[in-house]
């Protein structure tokens, strides 16, 4: 039976294998990396798009606490509990001074925003998704739905980014 978040499934599945190629065989060097002082490293947007990841699936569909915070991942990456810390609003001179955990754990926490985000793309009723809800500081209330296109755009917007930085950096290779 045809589910009604079948194209949100399909277009973060598709994305994510195209990040998951492109980060393979990227080093802990090539993760960091800027190309120049007003960039952001791969490191930095693969934790940002799973930090948005995380607060649209926990705190915004579902209004529970983030993994971030329930499951200690601001502790692994040394940085405070802050639910709101996505790296939104960031200045290049914060990016530039972040210091990213290990590549191991960089990707364990991206892997594990993925299993929460199939999680509930497997459960969500067609229900839930007509509920309304307001985001932020943007008044209007929009559906679950429409919320999860938002979703979808932000993860393949930076999806592209990190497979644009990885043909830089290494040549080709976020397809196979």
């Amino acid at each position: 039976m045809v589910s009604p978040v079948d194209p949100v499934s399909l277009a973060m599945e598709r994305n994510w294998e195209m990040i998951d190629e492109a980060l393979v065989d990227l080093d802990e060097a090539a993760m960091i990396r800027q190309p120049t002082d007003q960039c952001n490293s791969v490191a930095w947007i693969l934790w940002h798009l799973s930090r948005v990841t995380d607060m649209f699936v926990f705190t915004r569909f579902r209004a529970l606490p983030q993994a971030w915070v329930s499951e200690g991942w601001h502790e692994k990456f040394g940085m405070p509990r802050d639910e709101e810390d996505r790296g939104v609003g960031w200045s290049a001179a914060q990016v530039a001074q972040w210091s990213p955990p290990p590549k191991t754990t960089q990707l364990s926490y991206y892997e594990t925003m993925k299993d929460h985000t199939r999680d509930f793309l497997a459960t969500v009723t067609p229900e839930e998704l007509e509920r309304k809800i307001v985001i932020g500081n943007i008044p209007e209330p929009r559906t679950i739905s429409a919320c999860m296109g938002q979703m979808v755009w932000d993860t393949v917007a930076h999806g592209g980014q990190i497979a644009y930085l990885r043909g830089y950096f290494r040549g080709m290779g976020w397809f196979r």
